[in-house]
Formats: C-alpha cells, structure tokens, sequence
C-alpha cells in the first residue's frame, strides 16, 4: 500500500545541511499499525509530513495505492490527501469559532459534500466517538480528551485509508489518553491503517510494528 524508496530530505539553516531523512526505505500494508519512535530532531515528523503529502523529499519516490505521489503537482496531491489521509495533531487544531459538529464536517465543505450528506456523515461519526451530547460546544467547553475525539472525528469523516497521529495522547491526562488511544486502535481494528509519531515507550509498545529513528534513519 505504502512504498517509500531511498527517500532523502534536507534543510539548510544557515550555512548547515540539516539531513532530516537520510536514504529511508520502507514498505507499509493495508491495516498495519506503527509505532514511529526516536529523539528530537530523529526525522519522525518530517517522516510523517512527507507521508502525509504535506511535504516533499528531495529525492526518492513515494508510491500510495499503486501512485508515485513525489510526481504528483500540489492540485493532484492535494486531492490524493484529501481522499486517503486523515491527520490527528497533539494540539487538536481545531478552529475555536466551529462547533464539535462544525470542526467535523469542515473537510466534506472544503471538498464540495452536498449538506444533507454532510450530515448525515457526522451524525454517523459523532455517534461512533460517543459525542452527541457535545455537538453544539465549542472547543473551549469540551474536555482534553473530548477535544482529541473531536479532531479524530474529522480526521475519519472523509474515510481516509490511512491515518497518522503525531503524539495524539501528548497532551492528555492517563485516562483520557487511554481512550484516546483505544479509539485509534479500534479504527485500525476496521481496516484503517494506523502511524503514530509517540515518545511514550507504553504507546510504543502496543503497536504491530515499531520504527525507531536516529538522525534521520529507520535503525
């Protein structure tokens, strides 16, 4: 399903050549739940940008479903990303004006879903992540853990067939990252496949597979 090849990327800050991924290959299936792991400053996050089409390495190609995405322009991955990417943030993301039910549906506006699809697509979402009741809060009064599901919600609300979370529990309390986290694996238990950027060694360790990084290679 994934298929990256001998992916390089670089920074310059000032006179130095940051090498964030450095001749990274990688073969990821249908399904498969991962764990990215490694330091600060690993290649983790540029991994998952690139992944996620919201970067582009400087050399090597990237195939999703059969397409060599790093030949794609910025319309065609633009749509490719829309179609098949959901993205959950550590910091939610979500707009503060927009309601629960708002920020969820925002991705079907963007994308031109007529409005009675629309909602019925996030009445199915919001009773999936048990958020009903919350649906007309604004972010500001809903919990941590409330918020996260939130973000998850329009994350999936497109059906991507892939989902990336960059440090999802990171800012939870235990319990509420524990359903947070319960929820992620339930949607890779349906068939989505599941990265998760996560210092935590616990998260880490509940994952099929794990990638640990160091300067900018899977070791």
């Amino acid at each position: 399903m994934i298929e990256l090849s001998h992916l390089d990327k670089r920074f310059q800050i000032g006179d130095q050549t940051v090498h964030a991924l450095d001749d990274v290959s990688l073969r990821i299936e249908q399904g498969e739940y991962i764990a990215v792991m490694g330091p600060s400053g690993s290649g983790k996050s540029t991994l998952m940008n690139i992944l996620g089409l919201l970067d582009r390495a400087n050399s090597g190609d990237y195939v999703l479903d059969g397409i060599n995405v790093s030949k794609l322009n910025e319309a065609e991955r633009t749509r490719v990303r829309s179609e098949k990417i959901g993205f959950v943030f550590q910091s939610y993301h979500l707009v503060p004006r927009l309601t629960a039910r708002e920020n969820i549906e925002l991705p079907m506006m963007l994308s031109g879903v007529p409005a009675k699809k629309r909602k019925q697509k996030v009445d199915d979402v919001l009773n999936k992540l048990e958020l009903m009741d919350r649906a007309h809060h604004s972010p500001n009064q809903l919990s941590g853990g409330q918020r996260q599901r939130v973000a998850i919600g329009r994350a999936i609300v497109m059906k991507p067939s892939i989902l990336l979370a960059d440090e999802p529990t990171g800012n939870l309390d235990s319990k509420s990252g524990e359903g947070v986290t319960k929820l992620l694996e339930s949607l890779n238990a349906e068939g989505i496949t599941l990265m998760v950027v996560t210092h935590d060694p616990t998260l880490g360790d509940r994952a099929q597979r794990q990638l640990n990084m160091l300067d900018g290679r899977i070791v």
